[in-house]
């Protein structure tokens, strides 16, 4: 088996070896995973984070050993908790603006190493804050299919983002998100963190987001907003209708 590791700020990860291809998620700075093939000047990986497929271009990340690999896997480096930080790239004195989320991989001090590259943090790696700070500084941030960060963010990403900073996996999707944690009896019961599903006419669980208490939930579409929710679902306070089916809350933790 081979292993890579990004080195760059944000990759794009796609169902196909295309640059056409749709973006299925991110693979952020830091974030490592498996080879499972090699076309032309593409590599089909399966990120460690969430065990998600898809291909990355060969010039956007550098190999990583055996060893390596097993070490970050035991011993999880720390990650970046501000919506933007700056590493200073010494071999070139160039600056790169890590999102939010980024594994700061094999840290000494205050700097982290990936394959020949030294990079410095710039100013303070910060702690993570609590989930409804951490939730609402996504305000604003566009959807964007596949997305991770806040320049641009998917429903099921957002919320994996937000659990990851407090340190619990989801994985990537909203079907795949609905299979974990355990069920609230109803939104009287909700709380902050549950997480609420939706699903389309077929019964897909197609929407996540985070309930904020028991009538106000947090979620991505169109762009991170906060929104009223009943047991029909989301009431859009933009659109002034209903724009979300519920299916079932769920409580992670």
């Amino acid at each position: 088996m081979e292993y890579g590791i990004c080195n760059l700020s944000i990759v794009p990860l796609r169902a196909e070896a295309d640059d056409r291809s749709e973006q299925v998620s991110q693979v952020l700075f830091g974030e490592i995973f498996e080879i499972t093939e090699w076309k032309e000047n593409w590599v089909k990986i399966i990120t460690n984070y969430d065990n998600y497929p898809g291909w990355i271009g060969r010039q956007q990340f550098v190999m990583l050993g055996h060893l390596s690999f097993k070490r970050f896997k035991q011993t999880p480096p720390p990650l970046t908790y501000r919506p933007v930080t700056q590493a200073w790239k010494i071999a070139n004195n160039s600056i790169y603006y890590l999102p939010i989320g980024s594994s700061l991989a094999f840290l000494e001090g205050t700097s982290c190493h990936i394959g020949n590259d030294k990079f410095e943090i710039i100013g303070e790696i910060g702690e993570t804050a609590n989930l409804a700070i951490t939730a609402t500084s996504f305000l604003n941030t566009p959807y964007l299919w596949g997305g991770r960060t806040h320049f641009g963010i998917d429903c099921s990403g957002f919320t994996q983002a937000v659990f990851k900073l407090q340190g619990v996996r989801l994985l990537r999707d909203a079907s795949m998100q609905a299979e974990t944690g355990y069920p609230v009896n109803s939104l009287h019961d909700a709380r902050l963190g549950d997480l609420a599903f939706f699903d389309n006419q077929e019964g897909k669980i197609v929407h996540v987001g985070i309930m904020l208490n028991g009538d106000k939930i947090i979620h991505a579409s169109g762009k991170v907003k906060i929104d009223s929710i009943d047991e029909k679902g989301i009431y859009s306070e933009d659109l002034k209708r209903y724009t979300h089916k519920l299916r079932f809350v769920k409580r992670i933790f």
